[in-house]
């Protein structure tokens, strides 16, 4: 492990031991000012928003728009972290207060059925916040986190999660088909699952269209529902001043006819498709700092393949 990623990880162990104790908006103010350091220092993670950006916006990375609009999606990258490290102090009234929430009567109603709920969301916003919110509204649920190095900030992330009232499963190439049968199972016994699902981390995920450009996202959100049964509902969220809004959106419903891969894509396809608009109507509360679309992902491979550093971020 590099002494640079032993550095972050060191971060952010920090961040959930100190940012708690430090006045709300003195806080924000602090990570707003450290991402718009960061925005102009324009590293890696930066360039390649303001690609993923300039995707979304239907120009070029050159554009001074992209350039405006990457400063105000770090500004909201950095508010998640500055939310994220004081959660833990956060009790029901401070998760039911800070959020305004769509369609909730619609998930209520999916979830009484007794059929299980996959709830996919994209890396908008708090998502956390939304899992905090689910979980606080009296629907139990379980969710994956990828493992990371060092394994104290493993450790640490699923406390913060398990804090919030998730369940979550670790996952990697070694413990992913054995998280995928437990989720299989509580959508069996009818309960929530939820999947952030505008990313995919395994390599294996399913091309759509996206941005009218081709892009990999993971089909574990679909194939679940596809296996059990169970529905699947898009969920998307922004900020708004002082409130994250959450929006719950109708049910994907499952294709009658074609194969089994074949309803999965499609699925995914439509899944895809309300992530876009979500994005377009909020896109600076979108918070991919990593390559996402097939072009990119290529210039990866290339990138390892040749011996040359990739912009992969963890």
């Amino acid at each position: 492990m590099s002494l640079g990623a032993r550095a972050g990880a060191a971060a952010y162990l920090t961040g959930w031991r100190v940012i708690r104790h430090v006045p709300e908006r003195l806080a924000r103010a602090g990570f707003r000012q450290a991402a718009d350091l960061a925005w102009r220092k324009r590293g890696r993670s930066v360039v390649q928003l303001e690609r993923n950006l300039a995707r979304v916006l239907g120009v070029e990375p050159t554009d001074p728009a992209v350039r405006e609009l990457s400063r105000e999606a770090m500004r909201s990258y950095l508010r998640y972290w500055s939310e994220a490290f004081r959660m833990p102090t956060w009790g029901s009234a401070d998760v039911f207060a800070r959020i305004r929430v769509e369609g909730e009567e619609s998930l209520r109603a999916e979830y009484a059925l007794g059929v299980g709920v996959v709830l996919a969301l994209p890396h908008m916003a708090n998502w956390d916040h939304a899992g905090a919110w689910v979980a606080a509204a009296g629907m139990p649920f379980t969710t994956v986190a990828e493992k990371l190095d060092p394994p104290e900030l493993f450790e640490a992330f699923v406390a913060y999660r398990k804090g919030l009232g998730m369940e979550v499963l670790a996952l990697d190439k070694d413990s992913g088909v054995a998280a995928i049968a437990t989720l299989a199972r509580r959508l069996r016994d009818g309960k929530l699952i939820a999947l952030v699902a505008d990313r995919d981390l395994t390599d294996a995920g399913l091309e759509v269209e996206f941005f009218g450009h081709p892009a990999k996202m993971p089909g574990g959100p679909a194939a679940l529902s596809v296996s059990t049964g169970a529905g699947l509902i898009p969920v998307t969220q922004w900020y708004h001043e002082d409130h994250m809004h959450l929006r719950i959106h109708p049910k994907i419903h499952q294709p009658t006819h074609g194969s089994r891969q074949a309803r999965i894509a499609s699925m995914t396809q439509s899944l895809a498709g309300v992530f876009e608009a979500a994005i377009r109507a909020n896109p600076a509360d979108w918070h991919m700092l990593q390559r996402l679309w097939s072009d990119d992902l290529r210039l990866r491979h290339h990138a390892v393949s040749s011996g040359r550093p990739s912009a992969r971020n963890p």
